[in-house]
């Protein structure tokens, strides 16, 4: 007699008892109810599935809802929430870009929680002008007849091309070399597409003339784009037409120029460290451009935001255009702006602004990074198991700015010897406060350039409890 072949499905456990199980276990981190439920439902169903492919062999109980568990702590973990960047990279685009200064989050805290002004004229009563006070604000920083802004710098090109390459004038001319990708696969071309506007390329990827420039050019023209490289550099056999020559060959034709500037300086960056100068939005102005679009979140220190700035007459077309609500900022994003460049005002010339960035890319290595660093060596080097040392590093900008840029900086040199490097940085990132850092030459790193100094306590204590010495 043959025994019965056990039933692949009898494994799957109920959801019920799985939330049992789970509610007697330790404790969970807080995840709603309802998140944790559906979690279990869609889990339990993947595994029926699976089954029923042949894909997938149930285990125990007790593996199972240990399986769940970790799904339920590692969507707790996805949350955003803030973490410790050792990375050496300032504008950590996956680390939130800038940080913002303490008087952007306090105000940010007092317009969240009460009610505001945003569209409120306080002398009248009656409904105001909204992002009015920041308006006038950029354009006395940037030296613009005017300027307002959008939610990003790729937002604020949109809106560019919309209100200036329309209708039968739909044609942009731009060289081949500034055909850019921004970052996350999207690419200037794309870009120029969605607005509607027809792209039309001249040049090739090293070399464009004011020629090529001009033999494009035809009643259909609608404006001419220059798109500055931040995020990328061309040497060797280059040339091509400075922005003052486009102007010029832009006021013979009646066309208007716009550069995409992108990276947000507003000071001469070799003030703030030994990095190349970054044009500004102010020095692209004075050129002869009509319009200019910068964000607000690299550079400039700010909130993510796109900053258009230039003659009164096209931004004043521009905040006319029936797409500019579907990109305008909401209070939190204008007061954010609002309070950093408030602060880029209240210095004077040649002042650095209060503001994380500038701090963070200034800072010296021996005598802002190296006390920090020799303090942490110090609380570190006791702990069995675990390699401390110093090693002088490069940090970078990031955020798609200035890519020849190295900054002198100072690394925590970690090398673990009960665990790898893998499993290291793993339980680094699965901390209360996640701890970012890089591997290099068979060694865990942590750049101190770009930690704050009020986490390095946080910080010790996340390695400290990682060996067991909390």
């Amino acid at each position: 007699m043959t025994s019965k072949s056990p039933n692949p499905f009898s494994r799957i456990p109920a959801v019920d008892k799985v939330l049992v199980a789970l509610e007697k276990g330790d404790e969970l981190p807080p995840v709603p109810q309802p998140l944790i439920t559906d979690l279990v439902r869609k889990t339990v169903e993947e595994m029926r599935q699976g089954v029923k492919a042949g894909t997938l062999e149930v285990g125990e109980f007790d593996e199972t809802v240990s399986m769940i568990r970790e799904k339920i702590d590692s969507l707790y973990r996805s949350r955003i929430h803030p973490a410790i960047n050792g990375t050496g990279v300032c504008i950590h685009t996956n680390m939130g870009r800038s940080p913002l200064s303490d008087k952007t989050v306090a105000a940010l805290t007092s317009v969240g929680k009460y009610y505001n002004n945003i569209e409120m004229n306080l002398d009248t009563g009656e409904r105001g002008k909204r992002g009015g006070f920041l308006e006038t604000c950029l354009a006395t920083l940037i030296e613009a007849e005017s300027a307002t802004v959008s939610n990003n710098c790729a937002a604020a090109l949109i809106l560019i091309l919309k209100h200036l390459a329309n209708g039968e004038k739909n044609e942009v001319i731009i060289s081949r070399g500034e055909l850019v990708e921004i970052g996350g696969g999207f690419r200037v071309p794309e870009i120029m597409e969605v607005s509607g506007a027809k792209l039309v390329e001249v040049g090739a990827t090293n070399k464009t003339s004011l020629e090529d420039y001009e033999k494009a050019i035809t009643p259909n023209t609608g404006m001419l784009l220059k798109v500055h490289r931040s995020n990328f550099w061309m040497d060797g056999f280059t040339d091509e037409p400075t922005t003052e020559e486009l102007v010029e060959l832009g006021k013979a034709h009646g066309l208007p120029v716009v550069e995409d500037l992108g990276s947000g300086a507003m000071i001469p960056t070799e003030s703030l460290a030994p990095i190349p100068h970054e044009p500004t939005a102010t020095e692209v102005l004075k050129r002869g451009v009509d319009l200019v679009c910068v964000s607000g979140d690299k550079l400039f220190g700010g909130p993510q935001a796109g900053i258009i700035a230039g003659r009164a007459d096209l931004v004043a077309g521009i905040k006319k255009e029936p797409f500019f609500r579907a990109l305008r900022c909401d209070k939190l994003i204008l007061t954010g702006l609002q309070e950093t460049v408030l602060e880029y005002l209240s210095k004077g010339q040649g002042e650095k602004p209060e503001l994380p960035l500038a701090r963070m890319l200034s800072a010296k290595v021996e005598d802002d990074l190296r006390p920090r660093a020799e303090a942490l060596v110090e609380h570190l080097t006791a702990i069995e198991g675990l390699q401390v040392g110093l090693v002088e590093t490069i940090a970078r900008c990031g955020g798609g700015t200035m890519p020849k840029a190295e900054i002198p900086s100072l690394a925590l040199d970690l090398k673990p010897e009960t665990m790898g490097l893998a499993k290291f940085a793993d339980l680094l990132r699965k901390g209360e406060m996640p701890v970012i850092g890089y591997t290099a030459e068979d060694r865990y790193r942590l750049d101190l350039r770009t930690i704050f100094p009020e986490q390095d306590e946080i910080l010790t204590k996340n390695i400290l409890a990682i060996f067991g010495k909390l």
